[in-house]
């Protein structure tokens, strides 16, 4: 009986150490190592004008699909505040390029948006808000901290209309090497979202 039992033990002690470095690749196959940051970095285009390099935006940079609307509150008492956002992220590795988000705050219902941008920026370039050909809307940088830089602004009247008219908002900053980087982001459900937050 004792023979059995230590047998079985040495059994299960075997098939266990045979089976990590099976477990382990196949841990490695659920979660692949994530390329250099160095590699996420867009490639530098030419440049239309000597005053104003431009860079293409990451071919993999995808805005996430649509904008989402959602309402929170502090306690059951407090009123509920209400936001909407839209992200653009690396298709390969889901790295946030950009996020927009529109809070409508207070009394006054006023729209305020929040962008957060990536690090490795040009912070005295600040960035631009620019919806289709539109006059750009000047954002500047406030802080960075180790998930991104961020920038906030009032939403004017003439920016919000343009924003429920238009097709595509343009975020453009400008890397370290004062390279110009224009992130696109659709606007076709900017409206249905806005209308249910404000």
């Amino acid at each position: 009986m004792k023979i059995a039992v230590k047998l079985a033990a040495t059994l299960a002690v075997a098939a266990a150490t045979c089976l990590q470095p099976a477990l382990a690749q196949q841990g490695s196959k659920k979660n692949p190592p994530h390329p250099p940051a160095a590699a996420a970095q867009p490639a530098p285009s030419p440049s239309p004008s000597p005053s104003a390099p431009q860079a293409e935006a990451p071919a993999n940079a995808a805005a996430q699909p649509g904008w989402a609307s959602r309402c929170t509150s502090t306690s059951r008492d407090a009123p509920l505040e209400c936001a909407i956002e839209e992200t653009a992220v690396l298709t390969k590795t889901g790295q946030l390029i950009v996020l927009v988000n529109i809070r409508v705050t207070g009394e006054a219902r006023t729209p305020v948006a929040l962008v957060q941008l990536p690090l490795g920026l040009n912070l005295p370039g600040g960035a631009k808000l620019q919806v289709d050909d539109g006059k750009p809307v000047d954002l500047q940088i406030q802080t960075c901290e180790n998930r991104g830089c961020y920038a906030n602004v009032a939403v004017a009247s003439d920016l919000l209309s343009a924003l429920k008219s238009g097709k595509q908002l343009k975020v453009s900053f400008q890397n370290l090497a004062k390279e110009t980087i224009t992130i696109p982001m659709p606007l076709n459900d900017f409206t249905a979202a806005y209308d249910r937050i404000k």
